[in-house]
């Protein structure tokens, strides 16, 4: 499965972006889908997941409230919607993908194999 992140660019605090994620290869892979980030000088870090059906999804609590996570399976795309962003919101953002149909979500790097390229969001303040 390869996972492609697009969507990042530069945005007012206070903005909105909304970041997709495609997969290809073997689309008929029944994934759980999640976005992690790193900013410059930072550890990576979990920031949402959804599951395959999409009735399960997660957030760390820096972005509750603020990100929506959702999932278009006919698309074999998942989408980060993400409103009044932060300047503590610059990284580059990573999608990442775990087969698997459960409804149970992970916010560990060690259970996503799969890793999209990165797309950057940098917010101005």
């Amino acid at each position: 499965v390869q996972l492609q992140a697009s969507g990042g660019g530069l945005v007012q605090a206070g903005g909105s972006l909304r970041l997709s994620c495609a997969a290809s290869g073997r689309t008929d892979s029944r994934s759980a889908v999640g976005w992690f980030r790193q900013a410059p000088g930072k550890e990576c870090e979990f920031v949402s997941a959804i599951s395959w059906t999409g009735r399960s999804t997660q957030y760390t609590d820096s972005v509750k409230g603020r990100f929506t996570i959702s999932r278009d399976n006919a698309k074999s795309t998942v989408y980060l919607q993400m409103d009044n962003l932060k300047s503590e919101d610059t990284a580059i953002y990573y999608c990442v993908g775990r087969l698997s149909t459960a409804e149970r979500l992970y916010a560990d790097s060690k259970y996503y194999p799969y890793w999209g390229q990165g797309t950057l969001v940098t917010v101005s303040s």
